[in-house]
This record gives structure tokens, C-alpha cells and sequence, in this order.
């Protein structure tokens, strides 16, 4: 990244200060608010560096020594720039909704995952073709509906080492399952949210598609950095 005031004035300029309005803010994030503004909590942008600067850090760090991130986000604006920016990372994601024990009950959802993989193998193979137009046409509605479900995280063969999360009101559920298996979690945290548990808080606006473009791309690409480390 660029110097702290460049930084901070591309973070202005993509509205990456501006919380939620006052009535729904959490108390816990009083420490990373700067001010209120117009019923609006504004955040401290010396705060949020802070937070984006480390989180990048620890993840070009860990990401560098071969560490897995899972990508989390089901809000409708953020899904195709997460899934893109996890795609260019080689990461696993969650975009359509979160699928309920993925982290907690692992091997149950991976043997999930390799029934999606293994009907896939047998209609790339042919093998649909034993069966009847009926009977091939529930199999495709099965890989159709896993796919949406799971097709982001068929790559994830243990529980990730990091998740990242962009909106943890919204995917709580993720954050909640994290901490309870261990797993770091960075996350994107607005003024209504709760930074408990949250290894590395980015204090920051996660409804303004400015705000989370900016904010993924960084995040992106340090994890891209700490990939082609990994290579050498």
C-alpha cells in the first residue's frame, strides 16, 4: 500500500468512514469511532489503517507459509467481487449462504463435497448415460443445487486456517464457528457489529460498494503476494 495520508484519503474518497446511523451502533466499537456526523457514526481512519495494515501483514505472513483463507460473504452487493477476489487468490469461498457446520462439523460437510465432486467425475465421464432421462435429470438437479451450495469450498480439504468475513452481523453464524474451532478471523467490522472474538478488526463501512471494493482489493492483494511466496 501506498503512505498512511495517501491511504486515508483513497479510504475518504471511497466512503470508508461512514458507520451505520448512531441508534444502531454497538458500544464496543466505540474505541474505532472518530465522531458522530448527521445521526451517523464516522470512524477513525487512523484506526481503521491500523486494522487494514495488519490484517494485510498477517495475511501475506501466514498465506506465505501456505495458510488457507476462506473468503465469507452472503450480502447480495459484495458476492461477485468476493468470489473474484478469492478466485484470484486460489482461496475457497462462501457466497450464496453459509452452509451450517462447515467449520464445527467439517467431515460431514466434506463428505458432501466429494459426492459433488464424485457425480460431477461420472457425468464428465459419461456414466449418466447408464441412466434414465429421468433419473439423469434428478442427478444434474442434485450437482446444480451442491454446486450452489458447496462449489466454493470443493477445494477445502480441512478446516481453513483463517476466515475472512466482510460483513460479521450479516455471517455471524461464520464468525461464531471460527472462534469456536480456533480458526483466526479478519474481519470487515462495522459500527453496528460486535469485534469480539476478532483477531483482526478492520473498523470500516461494509455496505458501500466503494467502501468494500476498496477494502477486498487490498485485502486480495496481499494474499495473492503471500501465495507467489509460498511458489518460490
Amino acid at each position: 500500500m501506498s503512505d498512511q495520508k495517501t491511504v486515508m484519503r483513497e479510504m475518504l474518497a471511497n466512503a470508508v468512514h461512514f458507520g451505520h446511523r448512531t441508534a444502531k451502533w454497538n458500544p464496543k466499537m466505540a474505541p474505532y469511532l472518530y465522531e458522530k456526523r448527521n445521526g451517523v457514526h464516522i470512524f477513525d481512519l487512523n484506526k481503521t489503517y491500523q486494522g487494514l495494515t495488519s490484517a494485510m501483514e498477517f495475511l501475506e505472513a501466514a498465506t506465505a507459509q501456505g495458510k488457507t483463507v476462506l473468503f465469507v460473504s452472503t450480502k447480495p452487493q459484495a458476492t461477485r467481487l468476493l468470489k473474484e477476489e478469492a478466485e484470484k487468490c486460489g482461496m475457497p469461498y462462501v457466497i450464496s449462504k453459509w452452509i451450517p457446520g462447515l467449520l464445527t462439523n467439517f467431515k460431514t460437510i466434506r463428505s458432501r463435497v466429494k459426492y459433488l465432486l464424485d457425480l460431477k467425475a461420472q457425468k464428465e465421464t459419461g456414466e449418466f448415460e447408464k441412466y434414465t432421462k429421468k433419473e439423469a435429470s434428478e442427478l444434474n438437479k442434485q450437482i446444480e443445487k451442491l454446486e450452489k451450495a458447496l462449489g466454493g469450498v470443493a477445494s477445502l480439504e480441512r478446516v481453513p486456517d483463517i476466515v475472512f468475513v466482510l460483513d460479521c452481523v450479516r455471517d455471524r453464524i461464520a464468525v461464531q464457528e471460527a472462534i469456536k474451532v480456533k480458526t483466526t478471523v479478519v474481519a470487515i467490522v462495522d459500527s453496528n457489529a460486535d469485534p469480539d472474538g476478532i483477531a483482526y478488526v478492520i473498523p470500516a463501512n461494509d455496505d458501500a460498494i466503494k467502501s468494500i471494493q476498496f477494502l477486498l482489493s487490498n485485502l486480495s492483494m496481499a494474499v495473492q503476494n503471500g501465495v507467489k511466496k509460498a511458489k518460490k
